[in-house]
C-alpha cells in the first residue's frame, strides 16, 4: 500500500512542477526577447543624451562668435567683400568663355598661335573686366587689417575670450566702439570705388568683344546677363553698408538658425569660423538621390525576376553573388570608385558620343554621381534581398487566384505580387535609404569633399560637382580638433542631426509599411 501510494503520488507532483517549469521557461523567454526592446530604448536614449552632452555648449560658443563678428567690424567688411568676390567669379567666367572660343578655333583647323593672335581682342576685354574690381579688392583688403586688430583687442580686453557672456556679448565694448567706427569713415571711398566700377564694367559690356564660336558666344551671353544683375544690385549693397551697425544686438536664436540654415562651413579660419550645416545636409541628399535613383530599379526588378521568373539554376546564380557585394568592404569600394569608376565618368564626359550634354566634360572625377554609383552598389543587396523576402511572402493563392481568371505571368506580377509585397518593398527601399545616408568612407574618398552648394543653374549638371557630406565632414575633422572647443562641439551637433535624419527614416518605413498593410487588409 506505501509503494502503491507512492507511486500515485508521481503523476501529481509531476502534474504541479510541469506548469511551474512552463511559467518559469515562458517568463525568461519574455524577458530574454522583451529585454532586447528595453536594450535598445536604453542605448537610443544614452546614443542621444552622449551627442546632447558633447554637443552642449555649441550654440553659446557660436553666438559668441557672432557677437564678435559684428563688434570688431569683420560683419561690415565681409559686405564689400561679397562684391569683391562676385567680381571674381565674374572674371573666372570669362576665362572659361575663352577656353570655349579657343577649343573652337583649333577644331576649325586654326593653329594655337593664330586662335590666340584672334583671341587678343577677347583677352583685352578680359583684363579690363578684371581689373575694373582692384580697387575695390584693395579697400577690402585694407579693411581687413582693420577689423582683424580690432577683433585682436577685443580678445585681448577679454582675457582671451572670443566676446564676452550674456548680455554684455551684445554690443561692442566701449573702448572698441570708436574704432569700429572708423571703418565706417571709408563709406565714401566706397561710393566712388563703386561708382569707378560700375562705369567701367558698363562701357565694357557696351563694346563686348566679337566671338565666332556659337557656345562661347552663348556663354559670354550668360556672363553679360549676371553682370548687368550685378550691377543693379550696387544701390542695395551701399544702402546695407548705411545701415550697418556694429551696436545692433545679435539675439540668442540667431545661434540655431545660423547652424540649421548657414550655407558655410569654415573651421580654423583667421578671419571667422562659421558652422553652417546647408552644404553638408544638401551634399548628404543629392548623394543619396543619385544612390536611390540607380539602386531602386535594379534591386527591385532582380528581386522580381529571381522570385518570379528564374530557374532553379539561374537563382543559385544570381542571388549568391548579389548578396556578396554586402561583403566587400567599403575602403575597396572607395578606391574603386577613385581609380575606375571616376575615371571612367570622366572620360566619358569628354568622348565626342556625349558633346551634346550641356554640362559635359566635366573637370572633377571626383563628384555627387561617382559617390552615389558606388553607394547604389553598396545598397543593391539590401534593396534585393528584403525586396525577396517581401515577394516570396505572398500568399500562393494570390497567385493561383490571377491565374485561374486569365492572367498571365506579367500581369500577375505588375498587378497583384508586387501590389501585395509592396509594403515589403517600400521598408526595403527606406532601409536602402538608412544604409547610404549613413556610409562614411565611400563618400569621404569619391565625393570630392568640396565644402559648398552646387551650382543649381546647371541643372542635372550640379550632379557632378564636388560636395561635402554629415559623415564624411564627421570623419575627416574628428580626429584632428581639439577636443571640448566649438569645433569639436559642432561635429557633435551635426552627429545630431544626422541621427535625427535617420531616426526619421524609420519611422517613416514604419508608418508607410502599417499603411500599405492596412490597405492590402
Amino acid at each position: 500500500m506505501n509503494g502503491a501510494a507512492v507511486t500515485a503520488t508521481l503523476p501529481r507532483v509531476r502534474a504541479k512542477a510541469s506548469p511551474r517549469a512552463g511559467r518559469l521557461f515562458e517568463s525568461l523567454i519574455r524577458l530574454c526577447f522583451g529585454g532586447n526592446a528595453i536594450v535598445a530604448v536604453v542605448v537610443l536614449a544614452l546614443i542621444t543624451l552622449f551627442l546632447l552632452r558633447e554637443g552642449f555648449g555649441f550654440f553659446g560658443g557660436n553666438l559668441q562668435n557672432l557677437r564678435v563678428y559684428r563688434a570688431a567690424g569683420l560683419e561690415y567688411v565681409d559686405l564689400m567683400r561679397d562684391q569683391a568676390d562676385a567680381h571674381a567669379a565674374l572674371s573666372r567666367s570669362l576665362s572659361e568663355v575663352r577656353v570655349k572660343e579657343l577649343r573652337g578655333l583649333l577644331k576649325q583647323g586654326r593653329s594655337l598661335e593664330k586662335a590666340n593672335a584672334a583671341l587678343a581682342p577677347f583677352d583685352q576685354f578680359a583684363t579690363a573686366f578684371s581689373d575694373a574690381g582692384t580697387n575695390l579688392s584693395g579697400l577690402v583688403s585694407d579693411l581687413g587689417d582693420q577689423a582683424l586688430g580690432i577683433k585682436q583687442e577685443m580678445m585681448i580686453g577679454s582675457g582671451g575670450e572670443t566676446a564676452s557672456s550674456g548680455e554684455a556679448g551684445e554690443a561692442a565694448p566701449a573702448g572698441v566702439l570708436p574704432t569700429v567706427q572708423g571703418l565706417r569713415a571709408s563709406y565714401p571711398l566706397y561710393e566712388h570705388v563703386n561708382a569707378g566700377m560700375a562705369a567701367t564694367l558698363r562701357n565694357l559690356l557696351a563694346n563686348p568683344p566679337a566671338l565666332s564660336i556659337r557656345a562661347a558666344q552663348a556663354a559670354f551671353e550668360k556672363v553679360d546677363l549676371r553682370t548687368r544683375r550685378y550691377l543693379a544690385a550696387f544701390p542695395e549693397k551701399a544702402q546695407e553698408l548705411r545701415a550697418w551697425n556694429p551696436a545692433k544686438p545679435v539675439r540668442w536664436y540667431q545661434a540655431i538658425t545660423s547652424f540649421l540654415f548657414g550655407k558655410s562651413w569654415i573651421t580654423a579660419s583667421f578671419w571667422q569660423d562659421w558652422y553652417g550645416i546647408i552644404p553638408l545636409l544638401v551634399g548628404s541628399i543629392m548623394v543619396s538621390v543619385v544612390a536611390l535613383v540607380l539602386a531602386v530599379p535594379f534591386g527591385v526588378a532582380s528581386a522580381i525576376y529571381v522570385s518570379e521568373i528564374a530557374s532553379r539554376r539561374e537563382q543559385r546564380l544570381i542571388k549568391p553573388y548579389i548578396e556578396f557585394i554586402a561583403a566587400i568592404p567599403s575602403v575597396v569600394l572607395g578606391f574603386f570608385g577613385i581609380a575606375v569608376v571616376g575615371q571612367a565618368i570622366r572620360a566619358a564626359s569628354e568622348s565626342s558620343f556625349l558633346h551634346w550634354v550641356p554640362f559635359f566634360p566635366i573637370s572633377e572625377r571626383l563628384n555627387v554621381f561617382t559617390a552615389g554609383s558606388l553607394l547604389a552598389l553598396m545598397a543593391v543587396p539590401t534593396i534585393f534581398t528584403l525586396s525577396e523576402d517581401a515577394l516570396r511572402n505572398v500568399p500562393g493563392g494570390f497567385k493561383e487566384a490571377s491565374y485561374a481568371l486569365g492572367a498571365n505571368r506579367l500581369q500577375t506580377i505588375g498587378r497583384v505580387i508586387v501590389p501585395a509585397s509592396l509594403s515589403g518593398i517600400v521598408s526595403a527601399i527606406l532601409l536602402g535609404l538608412g544604409r547610404v545616408i549613413g556610409e562614411t568612407m565611400v563618400v569621404l574618398l569619391c565625393a570630392g569633399n568640396r565644402i559648398a552648394i552646387p551650382d543649381f543653374t546647371q541643372g542635372l549638371g550640379a550632379f557632378f560637382e564636388p560636395v561635402h557630406t554629415m559623415t564624411g565632414i564627421i570623419a575627416q575633422e574628428m580626429g584632428e580638433v581639439v577636443r571640448g572647443s566649438i569645433h569639436y562641439r559642432a561635429l557633435f551637433m551635426v552627429g545630431l542631426v544626422l541621427f535625427a535624419l535617420t531616426l526619421l527614416i524609420n519611422l517613416a518605413a514604419q508608418k508607410i509599411t502599417a499603411r500599405y498593410r492596412m490597405s492590402i487588409g
